[in-house]
């Protein structure tokens, strides 16, 4: 059974930082992708970065251009967690931001779509604001 547990949500004021983390089980890293989405406010799902990791030593990151150059996307094989390092936060990226995996794909139309992801978790919180 595959099971994604994310944590590290809080209020931060613009211009911080922050770690989310996502404890995966029940899939292998090299076989699946995995991914933080995020649903803002009376909005709708928004991909945000994508991982692979064929080997332990290897890792394929992929960034939603609202993001690029602020979040950094992680993992520890070893640990079966996935980080998501935000910095430079803006009031934007306030949001309920969820982990979720899928089989590996190599294109974009594929791992950034959010429709494709059958397994989540139950998200955390992300609140920027002074």
């Amino acid at each position: 059974e595959v099971r994604l547990v994310e944590s590290g949500g809080d209020l931060v004021q613009p211009g911080g930082s922050l770690r989310l983390s996502c404890l995966a089980s029940g899939f292998s890293f090299k076989e699946n992708v995995i991914t933080w989405v995020r649903q803002k406010p009376a909005r709708g799902l928004e991909w945000v970065s994508t991982i692979y990791s064929p080997s332990t030593s290897t890792y394929y990151r992929y960034y939603a251009d609202s993001v690029k150059g602020r979040f950094t996307i992680s993992g520890n094989n070893e640990q079966s967690t996935v980080y998501l390092d935000m910095s430079s936060l803006k009031s934007e990226d306030t949001a309920q931001y969820y982990c979720v995996t899928r089989p590996f794909c190599k294109e974009r139309q594929c791992y950034a779509n959010v429709d494709e992801y059958a397994d989540w978790g139950q998200g955390t919180q992300v609140t920027v604001s002074s």
